[in-house]
């Protein structure tokens, strides 16, 4: 038998933006809030990140207190939080049929919010050749089977990557007793938020090869080496029993897409303008199934930022929330710019963007345009790298006409 039940906003993911979502629209008397998440326990990524650098530099901590917090705040304000539940497809417009330990179920609600985070691409997904052998982690694999489970793993470490999570991926290695023999990217350098000491002190002594790629991985039953290729055409073997893979997300965008949602090209999650609205009436996406993958911090003030929207479209019944989407026009970026998000304007967005680019950029102007209209221009004094976030303000939303067709964002040396 199938359970059925009616709430009043449906958040699908118990991360960090889907709890702060929950716990201001619960605040707010938005009636009946649920979160469903289908892990054992809430608290998205940061439960597993064992590392400090969440909460505010007056108060500091660690992911797993971190992700307590924000399920004790989503709680206390009065939103049910149900975990080991999979939203497993749409049951209509609005309803979302379910799977959880007391069997199938179907969830009916008066908005609903996506916040199904995103995932860091396999081996497989990467198409780096060889056999199947023990010892090949992603980042959240790792930090799982360290931090949660208890697992060991092997004792010489290749990291692939240079991001903020690959020093995150590194840390873990080392709280597992293993050790980290090389780190690598293709890029010519590291895409951290890390000044040069900080680089060099997390790295500890760690060779960071750059310009290099892993081009097959050595070993049968346990991972033996890596093969790895540098720019110049030269290869070369290193010796090691675990390979971690880190920093290419994607969005679960899985539930977006069977909905039909309008996706965007270059981030490949909703489609959403700057109140966090999605093409369907009523549907709203917040976190990393936008943009794969930013802050805790930023998932978290999207979520406060899209219960503002929510709370208007539960007031009149989605009256005005559909006028706004008339509005809305195309937010598209040029190469060497990747992506943005949101990725749809109207006149009144105040939600600030964020970018990423393919190459880096030295000292950047910023220009928006709009039918050969400049709405914006800005320069950045410091150099963006690829991987690293960009933000742009929404000081300028107001002089878009949404008669002009798409706004467009580039980039002038």
């Amino acid at each position: 038998m199938t359970a059925e039940h009616r709430v009043d906003v449906l958040v699908v993911g118990a991360g960090p933006a889907g709890l702060a979502t929950a716990a201001r629209l619960a605040a707010a008397g938005a009636g009946r809030v649920e979160v469903l998440d289908r892990e054992p326990r809430a608290g998205g990524a940061p439960r597993h990140s064992a590392h400090g650098g969440y909460g505010t530099l007056l108060h500091p901590l660690t992911g797993p207190a971190y992700a307590r917090l924000l399920v004790t705040a989503a709680r206390q304000a009065g939103a049910s939080v149900r975990t080991g539940v999979t939203a497993l497809d749409w049951a209509g417009p609005l309803a979302l049929h379910t799977l959880g330990a007391d069997g199938p179920g179907t969830v009916t609600a008066r908005a609903v919010v996506l916040a199904t985070g995103a995932r860091e691409r396999p081996r497989a997904a990467r198409l780096v050749p060889g056999t199947r052998p023990a010892g090949v982690y992603t980042t959240g694999e790792l930090q799982q089977a360290v931090h949660l489970y208890g697992q060991r793993i092997g004792t010489r470490a290749v990291v692939v990557g240079a991001q903020d999570v690959s020093y995150a991926a590194a840390g873990t290695v080392r709280a597992a007793g293993a050790t980290v023999v090389a780190m690598l990217t293709g890029l010519p350098g590291p895409q951290t938020t890390l000044t040069r000491a900080a680089d060099s002190r997390l790295r500890h002594g760690t060779p960071l090869l750059t310009g290099a790629t892993v081009t097959e991985l050595l070993g049968r039953g346990r991972l033996s080496g890596v093969r790895v290729r540098h720019r110049d055409g030269r290869t070369a073997v290193l010796p090691c029993d675990t390979v971690v893979f880190t920093g290419d997300f994607v969005p679960d965008h899985e539930l977006a897409r069977r909905g039909g949602l309008a996706l965007d090209a270059g981030t490949r999650g909703p489609a959403v303008d700057g109140t966090l609205r999605t093409s369907r009436p009523g549907v709203f996406a917040v976190g990393s199934v936008l943009h794969a993958v930013e802050s805790a911090a930023t998932a978290v003030r999207e979520g406060v930022h899209a219960a503002g929207a929510v709370l208007d479209h539960l007031a009149d019944a989605g009256r005005l929330a559909d006028a706004g989407r008339a509005d809305a026009v195309p937010l598209l970026v040029d190469p060497p710019l990747r992506w943005i998000a949101p990725n749809r304007v109207t006149p009144g967005d105040r939600l600030p963007y964020v970018l990423r680019t393919a190459t880096r950029l030295a000292r950047p102007v910023l220009l928006v345009t709009q039918n050969g209209r400049v709405l914006h221009r800005e320069r950045r004094w410091t150099a963006v790298l690829p991987h690293r976030t960009l933000r742009l303000p929404a000081d300028w939303t107001h002089r878009v006409d949404p008669r002009e067709g798409p706004v467009r964002v580039s980039v002038r040396p």
